[in-house]
C-alpha cells in the first residue's frame, strides 16, 4: 500500500503499468444513476486492451450481479469495459445461503426483490421472522432515515437483527443526494439494534472480488498490484486500505464539496482529509478517464 497522497493524476494512464488488476466502483465513478460519466468507458476499455489485465466492478448495489449488468448496459456502459462484477447483493445472498435463512422482513424498494427471488426467500411481516434485510429506503426520493425511527425502534424492541445489504449512507443520483441502506443501519445501531453490514468496506466483498480476479487471470496478483478505484472515503478507500490494496480516490464524487472547485480540487485539502481520516491512496483523480 502506498502512502497518503493528495497527488492528482490526469488519467488512469499515469498509473496503469503499476497494476495487474483493477477493482472499480460503479455509482459515483462510472455513473450517477442517471447517465454514464464521459471518459469512464474509455478508461477501463483502454486499460483492458493495452494491458490485457482484468477489470472487476465492485459495487454496494444490494441486488445480485445480473440486474446490475443489465442496468449498466441500459445506461450505455458496455461489457467491453469490464470482465466481471461483484455486488453487495451477491455477498448478502451468500450469507443468507450459509445461515439457511428462509424468511425475511424486507425494508427497501420493490426493485430490490431480485435479491430474494433468486434465493427463493419468502418476504414476511416482522412477527414471522427475526431477520430484517435492509436494501434501502422504500422511497428515497422523499424519505429520510428519521421517517423510519419509530418503526426501527419497534423492530429493535422485538429483537430483530438487521442485515444491511448496502453500507452506503448516501449516493448522488443525478444532482441530488439520496439516502441508502447504510443510513438506516446507522440509525438502527444508534437506537441499540444489532446489524450485519455487507459490501464495501467489509472483507467479504473483497474476498469475492479477489476470487473473480483469480478466475479471470488464472492467478492472483499481490494485493499492492491491485488498484481499487472509488469516490467514497469510508467505503471504497477504507475498504481498499483494509484489504491491503492500492487506492485511486475519485474527488468529484460524494466528497467533492470538501476540496474546493470540483474541476480543480486542492491537493493539500485532499491530503489533509485523507490523513485526518487515517486513509491512504496511491493518488487522486478528478474523474475516471484514461
Amino acid at each position: 500500500m502506498l502512502s497518503t497522497s493528495g497527488s492528482i493524476v490526469p488519467g488512469l494512464s499515469s498509473l496503469a503499468d503499476r497494476f495487474d488488476a483493477i477493482l472499480c466502483d460503479v455509482w459515483g465513478v462510472i455513473h450517477n444513476g442517471v447517465s454514464v460519466f464521459p471518459g469512464s468507458v474509455e478508461a477501463l476499455e483502454t486499460y483492458r486492451e493495452r494491458t490485457g489485465k482484468p477489470v472487476v466492478l465492485i459495487t454496494n448495489a444490494p441486488r445480485p450481479s445480473p440486474p446490475i449488468v443489465e442496468q449498466l448496459h441500459t445506461l450505455g456502459f458496455p461489457q467491453t469495459a469490464f470482465d466481471d462484477i461483484v455486488t453487495s447483493g451477491d455477498v448478502t445472498a451468500d450469507l443468507i445461503r450459509r445461515e439457511g435463512i428462509r424468511k425475511v422482513n424486507h425494508i427497501g424498494p420493490d426493485r430490490d426483490h431480485s435479491l430474494f427471488d433468486e434465493l427463493g426467500i419468502e418476504r414476511v411481516a416482522p412477527g414471522d421472522t427475526d431477520t430484517i434485510v435492509c436494501t434501502g429506503l422504500i422511497d428515497d426520493t422523499v424519505e429520510t432515515p428519521e421517517d423510519y425511527r419509530d418503526m426501527l425502534q419497534d423492530l429493535i424492541d422485538a429483537g430483530q437483527r438487521m442485515i444491511c445489504a448496502n453500507p452506503d449512507v448516501v449516493v448522488e443520483r443525478g444532482d441530488t443526494m439520496v439516502y441508502c441502506a447504510g443510513a438506516l443501519a446507522a440509525l438502527y445501531e444508534t437506537l441499540g439494534g444489532e446489524t450485519i453490514r455487507l459490501g464495501k468496506p467489509y472483507a467479504p466483498i473483497y474476498e469475492g472480488a479477489r476470487e473473480r480476479i483469480r478466475t479471470i487471470a488464472g492467478d492472483l496478483p499481490p494485493s499492492e498490484r491491485i488498484l481499487a478505484i472509488g469516490d467514497g472515503m469510508f467505503t471504497d478507500i477504507k475498504g481498499a486500505n483494509q484489504a491491503g490494496l492500492s487506492a485511486l480516490f475519485v474527488t468529484s464524487g460524494i466528497h467533492s464539496d470538501d476540496f474546493g472547485p470540483v474541476d480543480a480540487p486542492d491537493p493539500a485539502r485532499i491530503a489533509d482529509r485523507l490523513e485526518t481520516e487515517g486513509l491512504q491512496a496511491a493518488a487522486s483523480i478528478v474523474r475516471l478517464r484514461w
